[in-house]
């Protein structure tokens, strides 16, 4: 209502993150910030707004929860913008191309970047972001980059200088502008008198087939492997941990598909006496938080099919709809809803058609049907479905026949479960190898494999390099040249160290307790903790430094860790040893600023290295960091703010310090800060991610 008496046309409810990390990378449940986002929109509705802005999310599920929330509880506009580094990912490692695939497939207004850049350093990140949108696209940087030349923080970048971009932005079809910090009414008059003049153009439909993971974009020009491993079907040990509910095993599926080479995985968990619906969301969540794939959800259950389309973070594919009108009214909906890619079986109420043609009706069935969703044939895979050679000799030429068809008549990519061509048959190898490579000729996109089986994979390598898929021949000369022959390890070193180091990258915690409790029975328990443990996980932040991996995995490898610690706590306490003191660290939020992401973040990874973390918490005033560092004579003390309008308390904090005498040394973090302005307030250390927090501990303690 005040907004409307100022004069404002339109009045948007504004959303931002909640200030938690969602479950696998922290504690926060799904449903739960759900709910926290559904009460501010229906607050938001209520009082008559007239759209939904999300706004500086850095989490791509996160982001999820406030669209589903804002769309299933009002028919107003929903626009969401996300919030980049220089590396081109937010702060937990989401492309702008995930970003963009994932949002409009869940039907928002539209989606763009905004905070923590200027707007040259946003161009080329909102040129990938717009390669992939088809929707409208919003822009509103920061004020440049900070500058801390003067002692106060302040952007480096005037309002006329900021609105010289604008026509770069509307080059790449951005329609809405804006300024986010730094930027004063000045910026957005600026901006506005360029837009008067600006001639604006509709984006355009990018009818793009892809996938996508939280931290990982995988689009489908090409063969696109699916791996088949994580399904109880012909899988005796795989139905075991089913009944066991051995999720490690089953993460270990997943591991060892992608180290070969799949580029999707197939997660079916389907078994009677197992709550599917259950299982499926606890193994889509473990698989996400140490593996970076995308996934196919293998299930016709709605009823499983729904709540982990939910929690899964970014776009799958769906296994799968076929031509029964049941089948089609009851996952068509899901498709359209959530965004998803889907595979469509060629049967129906009838069976199998034994002929090429009989598939591809239906075919054209389950596109006609899916345009009326508004799903295009590019997110379809059709399945002509695989027939056993041995039992249908006619089978093989009827299968490849319809996937040329439908490849060539119907726009859409093709799947097929490959290794069913050899059911019954000996050296099932042989067949299926062949089989793939005359497939791949045919017009398959979506091979469903074993990934682990060197012909397979050679098979679709070879496919690559002679379509001129494989530029330079590179991928094939790495994967295929004769490895250079290496001095052989020690024993000790290959049979132990290997196996935590191979566990903590990994994610897998009993793997990591049961390595650990081997290395102590050869081993003194502080060496297994310096030789082991620590290198392992400085394995783990050197890959992250270097975005081979991204924060959900960092956070899942410290967990490992922490089962790795555990035992070692508990062998020195049976054999009546006394564990070392650990050395303290404070870490506190400043005062003003209710942010605590990136210091839970650090406490996390701090904790596995050893540091006991002294956590007062948020909004923290300088009197009580200061009066805990005194009591508890604490060398280290770490301060963080995300809020430009922090700073200032950041800096009181660091004085009120060195005026009653603390003589330890001070690190400070936060998105708002630079290296220059934390040297300018007083800080010994500039710590940008919690691998600089630990580096920073290291020189203090040694």
């Amino acid at each position: 209502a005040n907004a409307r008496a100022s004069g404002a046309k339109y009045v948007a409810l504004d959303i931002g993150p909640i200030g938690e990390l969602l479950a696998p990378t922290g504690t926060l449940n799904f449903d739960d910030a759900y709910a926290i986002f559904a009460r501010q929109v229906r607050c938001g509705a209520a009082c008559g707004v007239d759209a939904i802005y999300i706004e500086t999310m850095t989490d791509l599920l996160e982001t999820k929860a406030a669209v589903l929330a804002a769309r299933e509880i009002c028919d107003l506009p929903v626009f969401t913008t996300m919030t980049f580094e220089a590396s081109g990912r937010t702060f937990l490692g989401v492309p702008p191309e995930a970003a963009a695939l994932t949002l409009q497939g869940l039907g928002v207004s539209a989606i763009g970047i905004n905070c923590s850049l200027g707007p040259k350093e946003i161009l080329p990140i909102a040129e990938r972001l717009a390669a992939v949108a088809s929707v409208p696209l919003i822009i509103k940087p920061n004020a440049g980059l900070p500058d801390a030349a003067s002692g106060t923080l302040s952007y480096d970048i005037t309002p006329e200088q900021f609105a010289q971009y604008v026509p770069k932005y509307l080059a790449l079809g951005f329609t809405i502008f804006g300024g986010c910090c730094g930027t004063t009414p000045d910026y957005i008059r600026r901006i506005r008198a360029v837009l008067n003049e600006a001639a604006f153009h509709a984006p355009e439909a990018k009818h793009l087939s892809a996938l996508c993971s939280g931290t990982r974009y995988v689009p489908v020009d090409g063969v696109c492997v699916i791996g088949e491993r994580i399904n109880p079907t012909g899988k005796k040990r795989f139905k075991q941990a089913l009944q066991e509910h051995d999720i490690d095993y089953i993460v270990e599926q997943g591991i060892e598909q992608a180290d070969a080479g799949a580029h999707v995985l197939d997660v079916n968990v389907g078994l009677p006496g197992i709550d599917e619906r259950e299982m499926m969301l606890e193994v889509i969540e473990e698989l996400q938080s140490c593996i970076d794939l995308p996934l196919q959800l293998d299930s016709n259950n709605p009823e499983v099919l729904e709540p982990a389309l939910r929690r899964y973070n970014g776009t799958p594919m769906i296994n799968s709809v076929n031509g029964e009108d049941a089948s089609l009214n009851a996952i068509l909906p899901l498709v359209a809803k959530y965004g998803t890619m889907v595979v469509g079986l060629t049967l129906d109420e009838n069976g199998i058609p034994p002929t090429a043609e009989g598939r591809v009706a239906i075919a054209r069935k389950i596109v006609a049907r899916a345009a009326e969703y508004g799903i295009g044939p590019e997110r379809i895979a059709i399945d002509c479905l695989t027939l056993t050679v041995s039992a249908e000799p006619a089978g093989a030429m009827n299968t490849l026949s319809a996937l040329r068809t439908v490849k060539q008549e119907l726009g859409v990519k093709t799947c097929l479960g490959v290794s069913n061509i050899s059911f019954g048959l000996p050296q099932r190898v042989k067949v299926n190898s062949h089989f793939l490579a005359i497939a791949l000729e045919n017009g398959l996109d979506f091979p469903i494999i074993n990934p682990n089986i060197p012909e397979m994979m050679e098979a679709v390598d070879v496919h690559n390099l002679l379509h001129q898929r494989d530029p330079g021949s590179v991928h094939y000369i790495e994967t295929y040249s004769a490895p250079a022959e290496v001095p052989a390890a020690p024993k000790a070193a290959a049979s132990n160290a290997p196996d935590v180091q191979t566990a903590i990258l990994k994610g897998l915690g009993d793997d990591c307790a049961a390595a650990t409790r081997t290395l102590l029975e050869t081993n003194d328990p502080l060496d297994v903790v310096a030789k082991y443990l620590i290198p392992a996980l400085d394995t783990v932040g050197d890959l992250f430094e270097q975005n081979k991996l991204f924060l959900p995995q960092l956070i899942r490898s410290a967990e490992c860790a922490k089962a790795g610690f555990e035992v070692v706590r508990q062998h020195m306490a049976q054999q009546g040893g006394e564990t070392p003191k650990a050395d303290k660290v404070i870490l506190a939020t400043v005062k003003g600023d209710i942010h605590d992401i990136g210091k839970n973040i650090v406490k996390v990874v701090m904790e596995n290295y050893g540091y006991q973390i002294l956590d007062l918490g948020r909004d923290v005033p300088p009197e009580t960091v200061v009066d805990c560092a005194l009591e508890q004579d604490v060398r280290l003390v770490g301060l963080s703010a995300l809020m430009t309008t922090t700073l200032g308390a950041m800096s009181d904090t660091i004085s009120l310090l060195r005026d009653r005498g603390y003589t330890g040394k001070i690190m400070v973090g936060g998105a708002v800060l630079t290296p220059d302005y934390a040297a300018s307030i007083g800080a010994d250390f500039y710590c940008r991610d919690a691998k600089a927090s630990v580096d920073a501990a290291r020189t203090v303690f040694g």
